[in-house]
């Protein structure tokens, strides 16, 4: 019969085997060692601006999917024609990188909160920025005992994990056309969609002064 200590050997050894790089392979090792797991990091391990942007997916190979997949929704003709003669803007304060699935969730949020007072076809919002940016990540096993299992390689150069948009001061990033009687409903929609994201940002009324007297 095997002693404490030879089975924890035996499992480390295992664990070790089904590491192929930093990538974990088959069973995991979180379930061997127990409690350790690789979860997706904070955003603020992602939104500083450092470096080139890295974007040349035709020489980048297994690039995770973007989750946001909608940028006009709403009533986009009325929009384009100048049916709607109210818009605002979120712009963003500080230089930052917005991760793809903060993007999605300021879409989700906003676009559920403006849609339920002014209708399917009542307002227009788009999202101005594309996540063009790969983010990478020297992926590595986090946890009570994962340093017997990776140590890592300083400054490494890491593997695809996501994308980002690349956002300078005062860029707009959502926005949203209505009709004035939905103006408020539109500002709570853009300060919920702020939320979403890394960086303080600023609402702006772009167009549409002069129709909402008494709002503002």
């Amino acid at each position: 019969m095997k002693t404490l200590p030879e089975m924890l050997q035996n499992r480390v050894r295992v664990a070790r085997n089904s590491l192929s790089g930093d990538m974990i392979k088959g069973a995991s090792v979180a379930s061997m060692l127990g409690g350790i797991s690789m979860a997706r990091k904070p955003a603020v391990m992602y939104r500083r601006l450092k470096g080139p942007a890295y974007t040349r997916r035709k020489y980048i190979g297994g690039v995770p999917n973007n989750r946001i997949h909608q940028f006009h929704v709403g009533n986009r003709r009325a929009a384009e024609t100048g049916q709607f003669p109210v818009c605002i803007e979120l712009r963003a304060d500080n230089d930052v990188q917005i991760r793809h699935t903060a993007l999605e969730a300021a879409r989700v949020v906003s676009n559920s909160t403006i849609r339920k007072q002014a209708g399917a076809q009542g307002y227009a919002l788009r999202v101005h920025t594309f996540p063009h940016h790969v983010l990478r990540e020297n992926k590595q096993a986090t946890g009570a005992g994962a340093d017997r299992v990776s140590q890592g390689m300083r400054c490494a150069f890491g593997k695809n994990v996501g994308t980002a948009a690349r956002v300078k001061r005062g860029q707009r990033v959502l926005s949203i056309q209505v009709h004035p009687q939905h103006y408020l409903t539109a500002r709570d929609a853009l300060r919920k969609a702020s939320m979403k994201f890394p960086t303080p940002c600023t609402i702006r009324l772009i167009s549409g002064h002069e129709h909402l007297k008494g709002l503002i």
